[in-house]
Order: C-alpha cells, then structure tokens, then sequence
C-alpha cells in the first residue's frame, strides 16, 4: 500500500511538472515573448512610400499621357491637312497662289480646247473641271504618294544610324545631324528640318513629332512618340528604337510579299480593263463607219457613258480588291 501511493504520489508530480512544463515555462522563461518578436521581425510589413516616392511614377504616367493626347490630336488634324500642307507633303515649293494659278490656267486651255473642237457645253464643263479641279489635285496625291515610298526606303536605315550612335554615346542631336547630312531624299530634308527647328529654341521631342504633319505615315507617327516620350519621361532610347526598326524592315518585308502575291490579279485587272478600249480602237481601224455611231447619234453617246460610267466602277472595284491595306 505505502508502494501504490508513492507510485501514485510519483505520477502526479511527473504530470504536474509537464503540464507547468508546457503552460507555465514559456512564460518564465520568455520564449513566447522572443517567438512573438522573431515573428514580428519576419512578418512583412506595408511599405509607407514617401510623398516624393509615389509622385514619381505618377508625374511620370501623367507626361506620357499628355504626350499621347498631343500625338492623337495632330494625327486628327493632319487627316485633313491644308492645301499648302499638302503641297509641302508632295514635295514642292509652291505657294498656295502658285497652285492656284497653274489650276486656273489648266481648266482655260483645256475649256478652249474643248470649245475649238466643237464639243457641247456640258463636255466643255466636264473638261474644265477635270483639267482644273481633278487632275492637279490628283497630281499632288501621286507625288506624295511616291515621296512616302522613298522615305520608308531609306526611313529604317537612319533609324539604325541613331541607334548605333546611341549606343555609341553620341547625343541624339548629333544623329539627328549625320542624317540630316548623309542620308538619302526626302529623309534628308525632313531630318533637316526637325534638326533646324531644334535650333531655333523647339524641344527636341515636339521636332520629331512635328515629322508626322510633313509625312503622314505611321512609321513616322511611332518614331516622334518614341522621341517625345523618352525626351519627357526617359528610358532606353536605343532599344526602343531599335524594336522601331525591327518593325520598319518586317513591314516592308510584308509588302513585298504582297506585292509579289498580287501582281497575277494586277495583270488580270489590266488585261480586262484594257479589252474594251482595244476593242474598240480595232473596229475604229477596221470599219470605222460601224462604230462612228457611238458619238455621233445622241443614243450611242448616251449608250458610250454607260458604258465608261460601268467600266469605271468596275476598275474601281477591282482596284480595291486587290490593293491590301496592312
């Protein structure tokens, strides 16, 4: 008996020493306290950024907006540029005047010839709006159109050069100027220009984006951006303008493969178009009594702008299908 409850006396203790071991020690001992520290220290806490930390990134997201907005609102405005301005985009020295008057002077020459040679009122009007409306105006789109051509052939190449020159630690003012000098028609008298407006007080990135009033391209559009946005908010101009020009080359890549693949329907086109004019021209040499009568009675003229009025719009038709716009 005395053996059991010392046994028992013995159990206790041990049960009563480990559960003061376990509830009672920690807290003695300070282990909690320590263990809630380390975890404190460990635990992650919210970062308080500094006014000064936090109005970086957003004076920064605020510029390129502006600057995105200036870009948005020229782009708008030069989708319907002035006659001067297009004049300009076609690459002469014309004043306004000067277009006006040799317009004026067209639709007077082609109204007298029109008049000498007997032809009634309506085709003298006809004549004299073609001659003096249309075909100079048309004129001025086939020259800007080929003046873009030859700036998108050299426009990658000086994109290059300035990033070769970046790279190399020359100002970006000084790429501006190498190709301003050495650089190719018309690309070298646009850079040449962004280069003197520079010097006469304009920022640098308002100059380039100025290019896309003068050539209204989009790869001309991108490049001003790339400039404008760098020149405000920073960053790695060489790489971004080299991805610029990784683009430039693929897109004209892609164009060439477009134009290999439409020739086929281009020569198709021109095939068809070019049937009823030659048609006609044979039959005029063969018997030219049979066909005489398509302009010299009333129903064969009506009948003769029928069928001009339908080929038109079937040219037109075609040439829209196979120009692709990318």
């Amino acid at each position: 008996m005395p053996l059991q409850t010392l046994a028992m006396f013995f159990l206790g203790t041990l049960a009563a020493g480990g559960v003061a071991w376990v509830f009672i020690y920690p807290l003695l001992s300070g282990e909690r306290r320590a263990e809630q520290r380390k975890a404190s220290v460990a635990r992650a806490q919210p970062m308080i950024a500094s006014p000064a930390a936090r109005a970086v990134p957003k004076v920064r997201r605020e510029q390129v907006e502006e600057t995105l907005k200036d870009i948005e609102a020229r782009r708008r405005k030069a989708k319907s540029p002035p006659l001067s301005v297009r004049i300009s985009q076609a690459g002469l020295s014309w004043s306004k005047r000067q277009f006006i008057m040799i317009s004026a002077g067209l639709a007077v020459v082609a109204s007298a010839i029109a008049f000498f040679t007997g032809t009634g009122l309506l085709t003298t009007a006809g004549a004299c709006f073609a001659a003096g409306f249309g075909f100079p105006r048309w004129m001025l789109h086939f020259l800007k159109k080929r003046r873009e051509r030859k700036f998108l052939e050299a426009f990658a190449d000086a994109v290059d050069v300035i990033v070769r020159g970046v790279k190399a630690g020359l100002p970006l003012g000084d790429c501006l100027r190498v190709i301003a000098t050495d650089s190719q028609e018309p690309v070298k008298s646009e850079f040449r220009a962004i280069t003197e407006t520079q010097t006469i007080g304009m920022p640098l990135g308002e100059a380039c984006t100025r290019l896309y009033e003068s050539m209204p391209l989009p790869e001309a559009n991108f490049f001003g951006i790339v400039i404008s946005i760098q020149q405000k908010a920073g960053g790695n101009l060489s790489e971004a303008l080299g991805n610029l020009s990784r683009v430039l080359r693929d897109r004209k890549k892609m164009q060439a493969k477009i134009r290999a693949m439409s020739m086929e329907a281009k020569a198709s086109a021109v095939i068809i178009g070019s049937l009823p004019p030659a048609v006609m021209l044979l039959v005029y040499i063969t018997s030219p009594t049979y066909i005489e009568l398509l302009w010299t009675t009333e129903l064969g003229r009506l009948m003769l702008a029928a069928c001009v009025t339908w080929m038109s719009i079937g040219v037109f038709v075609m040439k829209k299908m196979i120009n692709f716009d990318f």
